[in-house]
Formats: C-alpha cells, sequence, structure tokens
C-alpha cells in the first residue's frame, strides 16, 4: 500500500532539508535535489516502519494546500532568512521498501580459527544466529527486529 505525505524542500546551499510537517516535522537532507528525494523517501519509509512495528498511530497526511511552514520555518532559522522552498509529495510502500531495505539478508564472509569451527560444528552451532545475536548486543539492539 503506498503512503503519501507532503514535504517541504528547503533549499541550503549546495543541498536541501526536508521536514514533514505531519510527522512532527521529522527532518532529512540531501546533498542535491535528487539526493532529497531518496532520503526524504527512506525517512518516510523508516519512520511509518517504526511506527508499524511499535503499534503507534500515525496522523493522517495533509492535503498540500493546507500546509503553511512559514511559522515553523522562521522559528528554526530563527536569525537567518527563510530559505526558498517548495512543498512536494513523497511516496513510499512501506512493506516493500522495507523488504528491500530493512529485511533484506546479506550475505558476509569471515575467518575464524580452524579449531573454533571445528568445535562450533560439532555443537551444531548456527554460525549466523550467533552473530546476529552478538551484533544485535553490541550495538545495544533489541534481540529481534521485524
Amino acid at each position: 500500500m503506498l503512503s503519501v505525505y507532503p514535504a517541504c524542500f528547503c533549499k541550503e546551499g549546495d543541498g536541501y532539508s526536508v521536514f514533514f510537517p505531519d510527522l512532527d516535522w521529522l527532518a532529512t537532507c540531501g546533498d542535491s535535489l535528487e539526493d532529497a528525494v531518496a532520503m526524504a523517501v527512506d525517512c518516510l519509509a523508516g519512520y511509518l516502519y517504526d511506527c508499524q512495528n511499535s503499534g503507534e498511530s500515525v496522523p493522517a497526511p495533509s492535503k498540500m494546500s493546507d500546509i503553511h511552514p512559514d511559522e515553523y520555518l522562521a522559528e528554526l532559522y530563527e536569525d537567518s532568512p527563510v530559505p526558498e522552498y517548495f512543498i512536494n509529495l513523497v511516496s513510499v510502500d512501506v512493506k516493500a521498501y522495507a523488504k528491500e531495505h530493512f529485511e533484506k539478508s546479506v550475505k558476509k564472509t569471515l575467518s575464524i580459527p580452524a579449531w573454533l569451527n571445528k568445535a562450533a560444528l560439532e555443537k551444531g552451532i548456527n554460525f549466523s544466529r550467533v552473530l546476529q545475536e552478538a551484533l544485535m548486543e553490541k550495538l545495544n539492539q533489541p534481540a529481534t527486529r521485524n
């Protein structure tokens, strides 16, 4: 299912900052317009994916005509002039995006001593599971992620 939210793209030097007004001004940026659009898709997908997995509700997207970021941008940029900006829709199929970017397994090659390999094989240890658990612990991540 396609999720579509309006985003505010602000010109910043050579790049762009991107804000999602409906999502508590969730933000990302990119070095070029193309990069900013890609980062906006990734940001939106990640936010919606996390909300789905944690059971959090997500506000409905506003109509583009209802987005008026001037006051927020004036506060954000304080003493600087508000940059040129435009509002554009950002869309993503969260399920498909997550399958490709968040849930896809990748193959890694690693080296361990022969004696350790033999001992682990004799115990029937699942190398992939052990590595995943160790990395999750090292990164302070939950033991299971969807």
